[in-house]
């Protein structure tokens, strides 16, 4: 448990439970890494606040106002949906930020969550991230070359539904970037001689 409050003091104290998150030292490599996902991740966030708002309005707009809606609306606000959760999965690894459902992680030393981390990134999480990202892009080209669109009549035509699952291959391609320097890391932990008693995140 830390607490964090505004940097002229005058701020309210608000405490926040760390505890779950593995503190792990920075390395060159990993500010790079982390870096492009944290600039992404924010640009992201920006983008899809900012059109989702938009999408919502208007259809909620026409609907009530108009006695219209719109299917390609909501297929719309689904992607935006989807965008979100795609890149969000490598803003969440890089900031230690996502679930955990193991109740014994919080009772290990930093040490040891670092091993559960490299072991769970290299066997686990880079192996399921290549699969998608060996697949995904006949996925991709399938869907170009049958335009694929909505089977919903009025729903969004081609090329958004191409376009969407190209996202899939960029949110993938950066929770690989994320989970590689994460593996880095942990790998400074364990094996580069430094010990961290504390999260060390901003």
């Amino acid at each position: 448990m830390i607490d964090r409050h505004e940097p002229d003091g005058g701020g309210p104290r608000v405490s926040v439970d760390l505890s779950h998150h593995t503190g792990l030292p920075q390395t060159a490599i990993s500010n790079i890494l982390d870096g492009i996902i944290r600039w992404t991740g924010y640009a992201t966030s920006w983008f899809c606040w900012f059109f989702l708002v938009a999408i919502i309005v208007v259809n909620v707009g026409m609907r009530y106002f108009f006695g219209e809606g719109r299917i390609y609306f909501e297929e719309a606000q689904a992607f935006v949906y989807a965008l979100g959760f795609l890149i969000g999965l490598s803003f969440c690894v890089q900031n230690d930020s996502h679930i955990r459902i193991d109740i014994f992680h919080d009772r290990f030393t930093p040490r040891a969550k670092a091993w559960i981390d490299f072991f769970g990134i290299l066997f686990l999480l880079i192996p399921y991230v290549l699969v998608i990202l060996i697949y995904s892009p006949s996925m991709i080209s399938y869907s170009l070359q049958v335009t694929e669109r909505s089977a919903s009549p009025g729903g969004l035509g081609f090329p958004f539904y191409t376009i969407w699952k190209s996202f899939m291959f960029a949110g993938y391609a950066l929770l690989l970037v994320a989970a590689v320097s994460r593996l880095i890391r942990a790998s400074a932990l364990l094996f580069g001689g430094r010990h961290l008693g504390r999260d060390t995140r901003e």
